[in-house]
């Protein structure tokens, strides 16, 4: 499934509720939280805070699913093509950092 058509799908989703899409800063909040779940998880995992003993098991691929879905619902309200936009970070991302760190394919930094 690509981008857009995920987008479609959530849009979808949304769009059978009266309430629709909720206002930005809600939606802005909801990121932050799931974010912050998100964060508590990558903690207990791979940090030094353990876990507490009544705390529920959570999935690593849920909690970044949660995240992936408010991103997807913010580009939405704000008509934002994320298949264009990611190109667009990738592509940035390429010029700019493409000798920023050792490759794997043994090529070395322009000298300047």
């Amino acid at each position: 499934m690509d981008l857009k058509e995920i987008q479609r799908e959530v849009d979808a989703w949304i769009g059978q509720f009266e309430e629709g899409y909720w206002p930005p800063l809600v939606n802005l909040a909801r990121l932050t939280e799931e974010v912050g779940e998100l964060a508590r998880l990558m903690n207990h995992r791979f940090g030094p805070k353990a876990k507490k003993a009544e705390e529920d098991d959570q999935e690593l691929g849920e909690e970044l699913g949660d995240v992936l879905f408010v991103l997807i619902a913010i580009a939405n309200q704000q008509g934002i093509d994320l298949s264009e936009s990611f190109r667009g970070v990738l592509e940035k991302y390429r010029i700019r950092d493409s000798h920023r760190w050792t490759r794997k394919d043994g090529e070395r930094a322009p000298a300047g």
